[in-house]
């Protein structure tokens, strides 16, 4: 097989577009084409259902996607056991970061991975926890640096960084603020159910933070009056702080005390772990091993 034909094939599947892939690719979609072709020719079959807007997989597209990323991933991890053993510090590290804060951490603590491993190649990929764990399960990220609860986990290795409170946040104006909460600025515990007939801002049912706060809310005894839900953890806060509702939010993001909400322990004080996370049967190289202390760090000491 050939490897640069297979890094096309994947990403016309990736797209299931020919145009989209070819400027993903930065190559015409005239030579994409033709690369298709050839290889349809020697398998004496299509390999996609070709249509103006949708690019699908065939059976035998799907048998060759399948064999594919498993060649892809064998040439990456001989590749980095080679230049580890040769102490090479080279090699290539494709790692998923969450909305938001991994992009922040990899801002924070790349330029020291950098200056240890300047011959790595590594391609940090912004996506959600559900799409990291697929993209493992594929093959396509090494590692994957994630929030979740143990019930979201899969089958693949994790390693846990440190644990994360989940707090309740309420609008300062709100009467359960003067009533609950404390006049010295430090945080008091609520008993959720107090707020059982207010307003919640959740994040939405694709997330991890929104399975375990549904797991908490059925401990309470009551199902949340559920005012939006959104796939940004940050506007969890700031639609708290404009006093539509309630909300509940990793402790990372309302660090710092604001005027316009008030911070509340739940009891049992729920968590959810900090981790990361790669296919049990995955090499690590030392550049993922050296990426994966500098990640430890960094979120124990802005969130954990």
């Amino acid at each position: 097989m050939d490897t640069k034909q297979i890094e096309y094939i994947l990403k016309i599947a990736e797209e299931n577009n020919i145009t989209r892939a070819a400027e993903k690719l930065f190559i015409t979609q005239s030579a994409l084409n033709q690369q298709l072709l050839k290889l349809e020719k020697e398998l004496g079959t299509p390999l996609f259902h070709r249509s103006r807007s949708h690019w699908g997989l065939t059976e035998a597209g799907r048998i060759y996607v399948e064999g594919a990323r498993g060649v892809l991933q064998m040439k990456n991890t001989t590749y980095n056991r080679i230049f580890d053993v040769a102490g090479a510090k080279r090699g290539t590290l494709t790692i998923g970061l969450t909305p938001g804060r991994g992009l922040k951490m990899f801002t924070a603590i790349y330029p020291q991975l950098h200056q240890d491993f300047p011959n790595l190649k590594v391609c940090p990929i912004e996506m959600r926890v559900r799409d990291q764990q697929e993209a493992i399960a594929r093959g396509t990220i090494d590692i994957g640096f994630m929030t979740l609860g143990k019930q979201d986990r899969t089958n693949d290795k994790y390693i846990v960084l440190g644990q994360e409170e989940l707090m309740l946040i309420i609008p300062a104006l709100h009467p359960a603020a003067e009533r609950f909460g404390s006049s010295d600025g430090t945080i008091t515990t609520i008993d959720l159910k107090e707020l059982q007939y207010e307003p919640f801002v959740l994040m939405d049912r694709a997330s991890t933070l929104r399975s375990i706060c549904d797991a908490i809310f059925q401990k309470a005894g009551f199902l949340p009056n559920i005012l939006f839900e959104t796939n940004n953890t940050g506007g969890i806060a700031s639609m708290v702080e404009s006093t539509l509702c309630c909300g509940i939010i990793p402790w990372y993001y309302i660090q710092k005390p604001s005027d316009k909400l008030t911070r509340f322990h739940l009891e049992n004080t729920p968590t959810w772990d900090v981790v990361v996370s790669y296919s049990k049967n995955a090499y690590l190289s030392s550049g993922a091993q050296e990426f994966i202390r500098l990640a430890s760090d960094w979120w124990n000491m802005s969130c954990c």
